[in-house]
């Protein structure tokens, strides 16, 4: 897929990246369809995915999602908590300034479903939610077997995130990775939404840690951190330690304002002399020594055990 185009190929950078967020690490089961793209089986019985399987897939769909043109016809669905983040990130960075007929070009962002996928979405016309896509993008099929089972019905080409126990019916591109976990779902829909924005000419790969992603008027640097899940309650604790931070940084200074006027003494670090312990000496008048081992007589205990003459008797 990447024709053998060094800013296609798979770079180290990105391959650490995977490695750090278990990307390449699937589940206990494997479905016979994805047999193809695991590399091995761990002796705890954990399959392992082959990442340039993974990296390929990619490339294929960002190929697919650079060529559609409006990308409010290209609908995210993911209904786990965690993913949700991702996917909203992912739908406002392939977003892409639209004209829709004399209306003035405006910035038109992916449609995302992060909520419970409402049934006949795109089968029912009389449906409140009705939409009528051109390119489904699901988290796992598994969760996602609404979407997947409806887009078949009305022909919507499917690009997945699977695992290795992922059914791949209804499913046109298969990106084989960890889907179950925070990070590696995170990461995966970053690396899509750069080589999308790479594919369309926006950015390049100079940077591989972070891309610019311009919005509107205003430029974002997007890091794979902005996609990762974070809890409310890590949201809560990071704002209680910035708001006692100020706290924190001015109490130390008495302490420093009294280290700069402090005289320190200096330590002595004079060594006493090695003497020669091979060096001949003087034994002559040495005290002598005493045999603490030997035995001492007992004292003689003057009470007459034998019995004496009372005279009474």
């Amino acid at each position: 897929m990447s024709g053998n185009i060094d800013e296609l190929n798979l770079h180290p950078e990105d391959v650490m990246k995977m490695l750090v967020c278990e990307t390449h690490i699937g589940s206990t089961n494997a479905d016979f369809q994805a047999e193809k793209f695991i590399w091995k089986r761990r002796n705890d019985g954990i399959q392992l995915f082959n990442l340039s399987y993974t990296w390929e897939k990619l490339l294929l769909a960002a190929r697919a999602i650079a060529a559609v043109e409006n990308p409010a016809d290209i609908c995210v669905v993911s209904s786990r908590e965690h993913v949700k983040r991702a996917v909203l990130k992912f739908a406002k960075h392939i977003g892409n300034v639209v004209k829709v007929g004399r209306d003035v070009p405006k910035y038109t962002t992916a449609t995302a479903i992060t909520e419970r996928f409402p049934p006949g979405c795109f089968t029912n016309r009389n449906h409140q939610e009705f939409k009528e896509p051109r390119l489904l993008i699901v988290s796992d099929p598994l969760v996602d077997h609404q979407a997947v089972k409806e887009a078949s019905y009305c022909n919507l080409p499917v690009i997945a995130f699977t695992d290795s126990d992922s059914p791949l019916k209804f499913v046109d591109i298969a990106i084989p990775c960890n889907n179950k976990g925070k990070k590696s779902i995170a990461l995966m829909y970053w690396l899509l939404a750069r080589e999308v924005l790479y594919l369309r000419g926006k950015i390049t790969h100079d940077n591989r840690i972070a891309f610019n992603c311009l919005i509107g008027d205003k430029t974002e640097s997007v890091m794979p951190d902005l996609y990762f899940y974070r809890s409310p309650e890590e949201m809560k604790k990071e704002e209680q330690e910035l708001a006692h931070k100020p706290e924190i940084e001015q109490a130390p200074m008495e302490y420093q304002t009294a280290a700069l006027t402090m005289t320190l003494e200096p330590l002595p670090l004079e060594m006493p002399a090695i003497q020669d312990w091979a060096a001949e000496g003087n034994w002559e008048h040495q005290p002598a020594a005493t045999n603490a081992a030997a035995p001492v007589a007992p004292k003689a205990d003057e009470t007459p055990y034998g019995g004496g003459n009372d005279g009474g008797w």
